[in-house]
């Protein structure tokens, strides 16, 4: 190639850095000009190179008088025993002065559902489980939304087999939680609840009830239950009483067929009336869809005063306040065994455990003073 003339690309060809001057511009003899002043006089050739080349100049600024010194420890950091002094007194402050113990326990129990170190029963029921979970996630739901206030307690036997008979309601099976976790926390037992086809049909809450120590309402698992001395619970009512409107609240429906006073009557254990207060009012039920609720197979589809018109935000029951009295127990060790195929004395027993759990209701209902106090 011959030799070609260099055109400065946006210049129009014209030196001065594209002003049309043959001389450079006031703002490069400006920076010219400071540039050569850093430089200091002597090196004028040197910066007009790096400058060419692109190179910035670093000066280096000496130390100011106020600033620390550097020393060998500040170049490190912090040493590692004063990181962990300061977690360890962070960890106090949040989680106690007991959370080192607290912290072994849970990696214990890590370790032990990471290599199968634990068992549950025939029905599902896993202890470890119930305890450091479903109880912890209730505990401030009972103490702090509903504020739960249990009586008679001394009526739950402190061993062998009981039957715990209560009324239900709430729109949503609240009480039942509830009824677990107060037993846990007050009398130091397990609660093994009775629960519908319809609770172990569902693909998430079906596994979750096996793990909290429910089983299928039926008279084989509960005679089974009694038999070993497990203290187990039941809802008559079933959705009857969850799904009754809120103008007919605390009145109990009807008790089934008497099922669970066979199973009483068979094992020979007592019946202990438990009478609910405050679950009717945590989500009134003021309407039905039944025929949406048929297509779906649901018993019901609540309509209340917040759902669905607030959607998810509907779905917070009210805070009222609950109280859970256990009645004096109704004895059936008196009874023969065969006394439990006796139709009209099953339902006999059915309706003075009814009517137990109906007139301490209206009783407790009476001296409330208020729904939310």
């Amino acid at each position: 190639m011959g030799d070609a003339e260099i055109i400065p690309i946006g210049t129009r060809g014209r030196p001065g850095r594209g002003s049309g001057s043959s001389r450079p511009s006031s703002a490069a003899r400006s920076l010219a000009g400071k540039a050569s002043a850093k430089a200091g006089p002597n090196r004028p050739d040197e910066l007009r190179e790096d400058a060419a080349a692109g190179v910035d100049q670093v000066i280096e600024q000496p130390p100011r008088p106020d600033a620390p010194p550097t020393t060998a420890a500040a170049r490190e950091g912090i040493p590692v025993g004063d990181w962990l002094a300061a977690l360890n007194q962070a960890a106090r402050e949040v989680f106690g002065t007991d959370w080192e113990p607290k912290l072994a326990g849970f990696l214990a129990f890590l370790r032990r559902r990471v290599t199968g170190d634990y068992s549950v029963d025939e029905y599902g029921f896993d202890a470890e489980v119930s305890e450091r979970f479903f109880m912890a996630v209730l505990r401030p739901i009972a103490e702090k939304w509903f504020r739960i206030e249990v009586r008679g307690l001394e009526n739950i036997p402190a061993d062998g087999g009981a039957l715990i008979v209560s009324n239900h309601s709430g729109t949503i099976p609240v009480d039942g939680l509830m009824t677990m976790f107060s037993i846990h926390k007050h009398a130091k037992r397990d609660l093994r609840p009775l629960g519908a086809d319809l609770v172990f049909q569902l693909p998430i809450v079906g596994g979750l009830a096996r793990k909290g120590g429910a089983t299928l309402a039926c008279n084989a698992d509960a005679e089974r239950m009694l038999r070993q001395g497990e203290l187990v619970g039941v809802w008559p009512e079933g959705f009857k009483g969850i799904g009754k409107p809120y103008s007919e609240r605390y009145k109990l429906q009807r008790f089934g067929r008497g099922g669970f006073v066979s199973a009483a009557i068979r094992t020979g254990v007592p019946i202990i009336p438990l009478s609910v207060v405050g679950a009717e009012e945590i989500y009134p039920l003021v309407g039905n869809v039944p025929s949406l609720a048929r297509l779906l197979g649901i018993p019901y589809i609540p309509i209340t005063p917040f759902f669905p018109l607030l959607g998810p935000l509907g779905l917070v029951p009210l805070p009222s306040k609950w109280i859970l009295e256990f009645g004096e127990p109704i004895r059936t060790d008196d009874y023969d065994a065969n006394a439990a195929d006796d139709p009209m004395l099953v339902f006999n027993v059915t309706d003075q455990v009814r009517e137990t759990i109906q007139q301490a209701l209206y009783r407790l209902l009476m001296n409330r003073t208020s729904v939310f106090h």
